[in-house]
C-alpha cells in the first residue's frame, strides 16, 4: 500500500465513523467531517504532538474544533487514536443522553476535548488565550517544559461571527506565531451558498490583521503538510484556507447545504461507500487501519517521556512551581496573606470605591499568586485591573502579566477562557458591567465548562453618574445571576471585596463576576472576622436593637443606604437588622437552617439594590418592599440620581413605616 493509499483509508475511517454515527443518531452534521478528514489525518498523523494514553500532558499540542457542529470529526479521532474513554460504544451513542459524545464537544465530557465549542467563533477566540497562555508559560518555565502549538479548525460561520475579528486582530497584534488555524473553506452554510450573505476575502482579512494566510487544496495531503510546515516556521499566526467539499463523497448531497446538518440517509451513505470503495459495515474499521491510527495515538509517547525526564531534572523549586500551577492549586500561604490583609482593612477603614478596593486586593493577590494574568478592554484606569506586578505583555515580552485587550469585550472574555483552559494561569479581565452584554456568550460558556475565569465589571449602577443610561447597568446583575454555575459578587466595602476575590481564586470549577462601584463607599466591616463571611453569600451585618420587626437586605453600594435606613427606623422604635448579600449563588448553597436564620421572621422584609427587582423575591417574598430601579437610569450626578430614583435611606425608612402603619 502506498503512503497515499494509507492516508486515504485513514481519512475514510473518519468519514464513515462520522456518517454512520450521525445516521444512527438520526441527528447531527456529517458534512464537515467528510470534507475535513484529510486535514485532520495529516495534522494528527504527521504533526500533532500528543499521547492518547496521557491526554492531560501539559506540553501537548492543543487541537480545537471551533466548528463544533462537526463534533464527530473530533470524536472519531479520539476513538481511532485510542483515547481510553472514547470507546466504539460512545461513538454509537452519539448525541444520546448521558454519552460523552454530545451534539457539540463539551469540555470535561471526554479527554481530548480542550474546550466547549458549538456557538460559532468561540473556539477560534478561545484559541487566542490558549496560544497566549503557551507563550506566557514558556517565558516563565522555558522551552524544556513549555513549547507547543495550538491548532484550530474553523468554519465559515466561525469567521462570520463578530468575535472572530476581535480574536484574530488580537492574535495578529500579539504575533502569536504558534497559533495555526485551518479554515474549512467549503462555501456552504445552513441557508445555502455562503455567497447569499458574505463575500469577504478572508485571506486578505487575516493578512490585514497581521497573519500569514494562503489558499490550499484541503484534500491534497502534501499541500496540507507543506502549509503546516511553513506555518510552524513563521513569525506570525497562520490561517490556512483549505478548499474543501462539504459532505465529500456523498453522491448527490456533496457540496450542498443538505450535507450540513442532517443525516445523509441510507442511499446516500451506500453511494459514499461505493465512491470510497469502503466495504466495512457501520462502526467497523479494518484492523490495519485501526492499527495505523492507534500507532498515531502512541506516537507521542517518546516525546512525552523525554519531557517528563526534563521535568524530573529541572531545578527543584522550578519543578514544584510548575507542578503547582498546572494542578491549579494556589500558593500554600494564600489564605494567610488574605487574612492579614483583611485585618489591616478593618483597622484602617478605607473609604474607597470597590473598584479601588479591588485594585488594592489585587496588589496583595498579584504579589502572592504569580500566575494571575490581568487585563482590560481598554478601561484599565477605570476598571483598576493593573497593579505594580502586572507589566504589559507585548510581542517582544510574553513574560509579563497584563493584556491590553483593546475594545474587544467578547474577544477578551473568550481569551480569558482560553488562558484558563490552557492551564497554569488564572486570568481576569475588566470592562464596565453594562458591557457584560458584549462578553456574555463567553461568560456563559465559562459557566457551562466549570472553569475559573474571572470577570471584573466596574461602574455597576446609576452610581456611575453622568454617562447616563447607555452605560448604567440596570438589568445586568439579574441577567448574570440567571446563568447557572456563575458566582456574581457585589461587595459592599474593601473587606468584602478582598473576601470575594479570595472566593473567586479558590473556585476552581465556577467562574466569577465582581460587580464594583465607581463611587466611594465606607468600610462597613469594621471588626475583623477570621471567617470569610462573604463565602456564606449573605450574613447579618447589623443586628436589631430588640426582636427584629424589619430586615433589610442589600448589596454593594446600597449596604451603606440600608445601614442608614436602619438607624432611622431604630430611632423611631422599629428594631431593624441589616443583611449584606454579596453573592446570591453562594447563599443558595447554604444549609436550609442557615438560610432560614439569615432571612429571619421579621414582619417587613426590604431589599435595596440599584438594579431591577428580579431575583430578590426569594429573600423578601412577593410582598416584600423593593427599593431599587424600575426602568432605565438617567444622565446626572450621583448626588441627583439616587434621590431621583428613590434609592435613599429616607425613602426606604418611609416605605417601611407606611407598611407598618398599614399592618
Amino acid at each position: 500500500m502506498t503512503s497515499r493509499e494509507q492516508h486515504d483509508r485513514m481519512a475514510n475511517a473518519i468519514r464513515f465513523l462520522s456518517m454512520d454515527a450521525v445516521e444512527k443518531a438520526n441527528s447531527g452534521h456529517p458534512g464537515l467531517p467528510m470534507g475535513c478528514a484529510d486535514i485532520a489525518t495529516v495534522l494528527f498523523s504527521r504533526f500533532l504532538k500528543f499521547d492518547a494514553k496521557a491526554p492531560h500532558w501539559a506540553d501537548r499540542d492543543r487541537f480545537i474544533l471551533s466548528a463544533g457542529h462537526g463534533s464527530m470529526l473530533l470524536y472519531s479521532l479520539l476513538y481511532l487514536t485510542g483515547y481510553e474513554d472514547m470507546t466504539i460504544d460512545q461513538i454509537k451513542n452519539f448525541r444520546q443522553l448521558g454519552s460523552k459524545t454530545a451534539g457539540h464537544p463539551e469540555y470535561g465530557h471526554a479527554a481530548g476535548i480542550e474546550t466547549t465549542t458549538g456557538p460559532l467563533g468561540q473556539g477560534l477566540a478561545n484559541s487566542v488565550g490558549f496560544a497566549l497562555g503557551e507563550r506566557i508559560m514558556n517565558a516563565a518555565f522555558g522551552n524544556d517544559l513549555v513549547n507547543h502549538y495550538t491548532y484550530v479548525l474553523a468554519g465559515d460561520g466561525c469567521l462570520m461571527e463578530g468575535v472572530s475579528h476581535e480574536a484574530i486582530a488580537l492574535a495578529g497584534h500579539l504575533k502569536l506565531n504558534k497559533l495555526i488555524v485551518f479554515w474549512d473553506n467549503n462555501n456552504i452554510s445552513i441557508d445555502g451558498p455562503v455567497s447569499l450573505a458574505d463575500n469577504t476575502d478572508q485571506v486578505a482579512r487575516f493578512q490585514a490583521c497581521g497573519w500569514n494566510a494562503s489558499h490550499i487544496d484541503g484534500t491534497d495531503p502534501e499541500a496540507i503538510a507543506y502549509a503546516i510546515e511553513a506555518a510552524r516556521h513563521s513569525d506570525k499566526p497562520t490561517m490556512i484556507a483549505c478548499k474543501t467539499t462539504i459532505g465529500f463523497g456523498a453522491p448527490t448531497k456533496a457540496g450542498t447545504n443538505k450535507a450540513h446538518g442532517s443525516p445523509l440517509g441510507a442511499e446516500e451513505i451506500a453511494g459514499a461507500r461505493k465512491f470510497f470503495n469502503w466495504d466495512s459495515p457501520p462502526f467497523e474499521i479494518p484492523a490495519d487501519i485501526l492499527d495505523a491510527w492507534r500507532a498515531v495515538g502512541t506516537g507521542g509517547a517518546k516525546a512525552r517521556a523525554d519531557w517528563e525526564g526534563r521535568l524530573a531534572k529541572a531545578e527543584p523549586k522550578l519543578k514544584a512551581e510548575f507542578e503547582r500551577r498546572v494542578a491549579g492549586k494556589l500558593p500554600s500561604n494564600f489564605d494567610a496573606v488574605i487574612a492579614d490583609y483583611k485585618k489591616k482593612l478593618s483597622a484602617d477603614k478605607p473609604k474607597v470605591a470597590t473598584r479601588k478596593s479591588s485594585e488594592m486586593a489585587l496588589e496583595v493577590i498579584n504579589g502572592a499568586v504569580p500566575e494571575t494574568i490581568g487585563g482590560s478592554a481598554d478601561l484599565t484606569g477605570s476598571n483598576n485591573t493593573k497593579t505594580s506586578q502586572t507589566k504589559n505583555i507585548t510581542p517582544e515580552d510574553y513574560g509579563q502579566r497584563y493584556v491590553h485587550y483593546g475594545i474587544r469585550e467578547h474577544g477578551m472574555a473568550a481569551a480569558i477562557n482560553g488562558l484558563t483552559l490552557h492551564g497554569g494561569l488564572i486570568a481576569y479581565g475588566g470592562t464596565f458591567l453594562c458591557f457584560s452584554d458584549y462578553a456574555r456568550p463567553s461568560m456563559r460558556l465559562a459557566s457551562l465548562m466549570g472553569i475559573r475565569s474571572i470577570f471584573v465589571m466596574t461602574h455597576d449602577s446609576i452610581g456611575l453618574g453622568e454617562d447616563g443610561p447607555t452605560h448604567q447597568p440596570v438589568e445586568h446583575l439579574a441577567a448574570l445571576r440567571a446563568i447557572p454555575n456563575h458566582n456574581v459578587f457585589r461587595p459592599a466595602d474593601a473587606v468584602e471585596t478582598a473576601e470575594c476575590w479570595q472566593i473567586a481564586l479558590e473556585s476552581e470549577k465556577t467562574p466569577s463576576t465582581l460587580a464594583l462601584t465607581r463611587q466611594n463607599l465606607p468600610t462597613v466591616r469594621t471588626e475583623h472576622s477570621a471567617t470569610n463571611l462573604s463565602s456564606q453569600g449573605a450574613y447579618e451585618l447589623a443586628a436589631a436593637g430588640g426582636e427584629a420587626v424589619v430586615t433589610i437586605f442589600a448589596t454593594g453600594s446600597e449596604v451603606e443606604i440600608a445601614l442608614g435606613a436602619r438607624d432611622l427606623l431604630e430611632k423611631h422604635g422599629h428594631p431593624t437588622r441589616v443583611v449584606s448579600v454579596p453573592c446570591f449563588e453562594l447563599f443558595d448553597q447554604q444549609s436550609e437552617d442557615y438560610r432560614k436564620k439569615t432571612i429571619g421572621s421579621a414582619k417587613v422584609k426590604v431589599a435595596i439594590e440599584a438594579g431591577i427587582r428580579q431575583g430578590w423575591d426569594h429573600l423578601i417574598g412577593t410582598d416584600g418592599i423593593f427599593v431599587g430601579m424600575h426602568g432605565f437610569g438617567a444622565s446626572g450626578s450621583i448626588e441627583q440620581l439616587y434621590p431621583h430614583f428613590g434609592i435613599t435611606a429616607e425613602a426606604a425608612a418611609k416605605a417601611v413605616e407606611a407598611r407598618l402603619r398599614g399592618n
